[in-house]
Parts: structure tokens; C-alpha cells; sequence
């Protein structure tokens, strides 16, 4: 059923320009996932397989993202023979069968560039659709000059966009020692907030990751009224409060996102309060939440990857133990709930869960469109821009496509779309009207009924009790061909 939706959706007329009717026409083109996984990537490459063969246009798949490119013999799938797609592309599945690595292409090595591009030459290469993030964005600029190359968006944290078209004038860089290089910031906004001008309103795999964080937000739930417990649920996102932002369907008492400084007294005065009615609390933060003074609560260690993103943990720890500073053991000992502050207060990661397993309904569905997208604006001739999703209340979610430099400031670098402050209530600690306003069309329908009635037919299905896991890596490998067997 998901299958025949899919495909009736990406069922357009194709694009009507005399590339369709002469031997110039785009004829193979090949597609990776880049970056960390997100649940909605088989998606988003099963709808531009869809559309590439409404277009009979071939789709080779790369094997571990930019990784592939490094290697001689490029290793890659056939993803449609004969315009078919292949049985082990299930946009149903989370991850990407196509593997994914964390590794770019190094823009001033020169040499390197050329043997890419030779490599891609021999395989007929005359497009590239990379699936991934702003780090993906950035990495693909050195291909560009070359090469066809079109994003397509996905990433847990949605932080690949704009609130508005200008936000990315109003940043400012100085220079600084440590580390070398420069430090970003932000001025006001000089608009005012309307969520419907947002660039990429939301990316595929967002959906997802909030629907597990706030199911084990509601679950942590019941473990804290129980035993009358502060629990500290931390979320991913890096710099951005999305994820802790929809989180508030678990209904946390509390959600911390790290665009708004931590108020400490402001915390533990709600923390006393709440505690004291209900006698258990549950606060969600953001990973990345920071300080009065904007540093970080947890550690912080930059990835390699070239968008220069943070790997930050301890967000919670350190939370919890500011918590038991400020609150002490004698008010859990006077109340009788407890033998002292480190025994009542505790925390969880959701932690990668958020990123993996069968992505829920809006994700699948619009990752495969953004796919299709991709493809139609390779085919159409763009080049350096991205596939995005939309939304306005009369045409509700749709696709469309924005050149690159959009996300670029004045000196080239893309910034992690943050929270705006309109939809953050900082005082109450909870989305404002507008952020709520914000998260209803992406929630109120992403879970469809195919997903409930896929967990009660796998889940305890009885076989799983005793046959082993197969994973389509093993399928996929029989796949595999190489630029020496081409």
C-alpha cells in the first residue's frame, strides 16, 4: 500500500524541456547518503529511483557515502536495472542500504578531485544526488564545479534550513585563537517570525527521532511518579532545540533547548514547585544547552566533518548535578521521599534510538518526495541547490527546490538552523503559541495506520524467537560492482 502511495505521488508529468526528446538528455546518475544515519534516508533514495525510472534514467548507488569516491575501484549497486527498482530498497526500512560514512572531499586537493572525477567519468556519472545534511552541503561544494550535484535534505535535529530567507545576513564572525579560525554570532532578528517563510520547514528522519523521544519521555514518566523521582531526559540535536521542542508531546514539566540559556534559579524554583504538587518531575534538555554565560553544560569535542559541527555530552549529568547542589538532601529526606538528593534525581539519553528504526508515516512519505525532487532537478539542469519541503496553510506541505548559496553567509559557512526565540516560551520553559503552532501540521497525522498495525504484526511475531537477524547488507554485497568490472 505504502509502495503504491509513493509511486502515485511521485507519478508527475515529466519535465517538458527538449532534453526529453534528444539523445542529450540526462541518461545515468548516482546517488550516496552522507553523514549519520536518519531513519527516513531508504526514502528518500526509493523515491528518486520511483522518479528516475518514470524518467529512464539509471541510479547507481555509492557504497559508504564520499568514501567511495576515494576508492579506485568505486564500489556501487545498480539500483533500478531495467527500470526497476531493486527488492532490497524498502523505503520502509530505516538507515540507508547504501551504508554511510562520515569522510568529504577535500577541496583543495587537486589531485584527488581530478582521480574523482575520473572515476566518475568512467562510470558515466552525469548527475549526483547526495542525501544528507549541512556538513553534506558543504562537502559537495568541490563537486559542483564538475559536476550536476543536488542535495537532498535529512537529519534528525532540523537544523538544515532558515526561519526566514534573510536570517543568514545577520550573522557576524570575529577572529580567534582557540581553536584558529573564527567564532559566529548571530545579531537580532530583523523580521518578524512567520513559520509559513521558512526555508525547509522540516527535513526527514525529524519526525521520527520526536516520535521515540517522546514515547520515552512519556514512558520515563511512570518510573518517576512511582518512586517519586526528577528525571533528566536528554534529547539529541547539538545546537539546536527541535528535537527537545516536540519532545513536549511526552509533556515533560520542563523542556530546556539550548538556544535559551539555562536559568538555574528559575529551574530549581519550578523544579520545588512542581515537585511539591506532584511529587515527581521530568525535564527535557537539549544536548547542547548551555550556561548564563552561553558555554556549554556538557563536553564538548568538534567532529571532522566540514561543517565543524560539536559532539557534545554530559548535558544531563551536568544538570543533575547543579540539581543536587541547589536542592540538597535534607528537602528529599524532611518529605520523606527519599535518603537524600542523588538518590531522588537522575537521567537518561534517549540516544541513538532517535536515529534508527522504521521511520514513521510523514517521513516516509516526504523524504521519498524530496527524492523524486532531487532528481527532477537534475534533470532539469540545477546544480549547487537543494530539494526542500514547504508549507503554507492553503497548499499544506509540498516540495520545491533553492540554490545552495541560500544557506551560505557572506564568508561561505552554513549555520545550524536554531529554534527561533518566538517559539520558545523561556519564562514557562515550554513551546510558545507559535511553536506550537509550528510543530501541529508535521505531528497531527505523521503516524499513519500501516505504522500501528506493522508493530503489532512484527514486533512479537513468533518467528523472531528464533530466527537470526538478516540483514540486507548481506543482500546488497551480492550487489556490488566495481569501476574494474564495469
Amino acid at each position: 500500500m505504502l509502495r503504491a502511495l509513493l509511486k502515485q505521488a511521485l507519478n508527475v508529468t515529466p519535465v517538458t524541456t527538449a532534453a526529453n526528446h534528444s539523445d542529450s538528455r540526462m541518461k545515468r546518475i548516482a546517488i550516496l547518503t552522507a553523514g549519520g544515519d536518519t531513519p527516513a534516508l531508504n526514502a528518500s533514495i526509493y523515491g528518486a529511483v520511483v522518479r528516475a525510472n518514470q524518467l529512464k534514467i539509471e541510479v547507481f548507488g555509492l557504497i559508504k557515502g564520499f568514501n567511495s569516491l576515494f576508492n579506485p575501484r568505486v564500489p556501487h549497486v545498480h539500483l533500478n536495472p531495467l527500470f526497476c527498482s531493486i527488492p532490497e530498497l524498502d523505503p520502509t526500512k530505516g538507515g540507508t542500504i547504501l551504508g554511510g560514512s562520515r569522510d568529504y572531499v577535500d577541496p583543495n586537493d587537486k589531485q584527488q578531485l581530478e582521480q574523482i572525477f575520473g572515476y566518475l567519468r568512467r562510470l558515466g556519472i552525469e548527475g549526483l544526488i547526495c542525501i544528507g545534511g549541512d556538513g553534506t552541503l558543504n562537502g559537495l561544494q568541490p563537486l559542483c564545479a564538475r559536476l550536476p550535484t543536488v542535495l537532498c535534505p535529512k537529519t534528525i535535529d532540523n537544523d538544515l534550513g532558515l526561519n526566514y530567507s534573510c536570517e543568514v545576513d545577520e550573522h557576524e564572525r570575529t577572529p580567534c585563537s582557540d581553536p584558529p579560525g573564527y567564532k559566529y554570532c548571530k545579531n537580532p532578528p530583523r523580521v518578524v517570525m512567520d513559520p509559513e517563510q521558512m526555508i525547509n520547514y522540516a527535513t526527514p528522519g525529524y519526525a521520527t527521532a520526536v516520535y521515540v523521544s517522546a514515547g520515552g519521555v512519556e514512558r520515563i514518566r511512570t518510573t518517576a511518579e512511582s518512586h517519586r523521582r526528577i528525571a533528566i531526559v536528554e534529547v539529541m540535536g547539538r545546537h539546536s532545540g527541535f528535537i527537545a521542542l516536540g519532545s513536549t508531546y511526552g509533556q515533560p514539566d520542563l523542556v530546556l533547548i539550548p538556544e535559551a540559556p539555562v536559568n538555574m534559579e528559575l529551574v530549581i524554583e519550578r523544579v520545588k514547585e512542581i515537585y511539591d504538587i506532584q511529587k515527581n518531575v521530568v525535564i527535557v534538555c537539549g544536548e547542547g544547552i548551555v550556561d548564563s554565560t552561553g558555554a556549554p553544560l556538557g563536553a564538548a569535542r568538534r567532529s571532522t566533518d566540514p561543517a565543524g559541527n560539536l559532539q557534545l555530552t554530559g548535558a544531563s549529568e551536568s544538570l543533575r548535578d547543579q540539581l543536587i547542589d541547589a536542592l540538597g538532601d535534607d528537602y528529599f529526606r524532611n518529605s520523606r521521599r527519599g535518603q537524600g538528593a542523588s538518590e531522588v534525581v537522575f537521567t537518561r539519553k534517549i540516544g541513538h534510538t532517535q536515529r534508527g528504526g522504521r521511520p514513521i508515516a510523514f517521513d516516509r512519505f516526504y523524504g521519498a518526495q524530496l527524492g523524486g525532487k532531487a532528481v527532477d532537478m537534475l534533470f532539469e539542469g540545477q546544480n549547487d541547490a537543494v530539494a526542500i519541503l514547504q508549507y503554507n496553510n492553503e497548499q499544506g506541505f509540498y516540495v520545491d527546490s533553492i540554490g545552495g548559496n541560500a544557506f551560505r553567509d557572506r564568508w561561505g559557512h552554513i549555520h545550524a538552523r536554531a529554534v527561533h526565540p518566538a517559539f520558545y516560551d523561556a519564562e514557562h520553559m515550554r513551546p510558545s503559541p507559535m511553536g506550537i503552532e509550528y510543530l501541529l501540521p508535521i505531528f497531527t497525522d505523521a503516524i499513519g495506520r500501516d505504522d500501528v498495525e506493522h508493530i503489532r504484526e512484527t514486533l512479537f511475531d513468533s518467528g523472531n524467537l528464533f530466527r537470526p537477524y538478516h540483514s540486507v547488507n548481506t543482500d546488497i554485497n551480492k550487489r556490488i560492482r566495481f569501476l574494474s568490472d564495469e
